[in-house]
């Protein structure tokens, strides 16, 4: 088989184990402090180095967009054992949408020469679009395979099982490709102590939505801003029927004004 180059798309996030908190100013997810590789993203990266060392060589290489040049949840994926990584940062993409974002990578991936296969997470754990990696594929010009539980590169064909309500659907698709893949798909390795170590001098590329050429971004790019954010009205006290012959006709009023039935 010839050497495959794999790039993966890692989303970094606050730490869901800490309380997540809103930017008064913005109304958005604070992300001002370190944060972490998106659990979801780590199945992608096995299975990049998978099919990699499937084919025999290649590289697996890392994109990624975050703020303050954060690079904490990379340094992770590098240490699995990917071998460098492109990092977007710009104070101008506060606010951008999926849309921007895919048009942020894209840029990113095309000015790191493209790849052979480029693997996303179905979804992130903080934003929950599960938009992005189409998105990705339309602005790349690429096919798409979403939901992928299985991947196997057969030459220049990509064969997947696409995971569906009622099983899976065998798809089949030339490279290169975007494909999204789900928790499961391969079991993710921990990283070792010389993985962790040589992750600190593998190199990361930083740029800015500038550099890429990507505008509008951010707020103007997205065409939105969040007005406001207000807590969620606290729950009223059920009503309590009691069974005294009629409580039947006394339930199905309440379901009839809820317009259930």
């Amino acid at each position: 088989m010839l050497p495959m180059n794999v790039i993966v798309c890692v989303k970094q996030i606050p730490d869901p184990a800490t309380p997540g908190a809103l930017d008064p100013g913005s109304n958005t997810l604070k992300r001002d402090g370190k944060l972490i590789l998106d659990e979801s993203d780590s199945y992608g990266v096995e299975m990049a180095l998978q099919l990699v060392d499937a084919a025999g060589g290649g590289e697996v290489s890392l994109v990624s967009m975050a703020p303050n040049g954060e690079v904490s949840g990379m340094r992770t994926a590098l240490a699995m054992g990917a071998a460098k990584g492109t990092l977007v940062s710009d104070p101008a993409l506060l606010g951008s949408d999926a849309l921007t974002t895919a048009k942020v990578l894209g840029a990113a991936i095309q000015r790191m020469g493209g790849a052979d296969l480029v693997i996303a997470a179905t979804e992130s754990s903080d934003g929950y679009t599960g938009t992005v990696p189409e998105q990705l594929a339309e602005v790349l010009g690429l096919p798409s395979v979403t939901f992928a539980k299985k991947v196997v590169i057969d030459g220049g064909t990509l064969k997947a099982d696409r995971q569906t309500e009622s099983g899976y659907d065998e798809v089949v698709c030339p490279l290169p490709a975007v494909i999204s893949v789900t928790a499961g798909v391969v079991e993710p390795r921990y990283p070792s102590f010389k993985g962790i170590m040589a992750a600190k001098a593998k190199p990361i590329d930083t740029v800015t939505a500038g550099d890429l050429g990507v505008t509008p971004v951010g707020w103007a790019g997205a065409n939105q801003s969040i007005v406001n954010v207000a807590q969620a009205e606290a729950r009223a006290a059920g009503e309590i029927i009691e069974d005294d012959g009629e409580a039947h006709v006394k339930i199905v009023a309440f379901l009839e004004n809820l317009k259930v039935i």
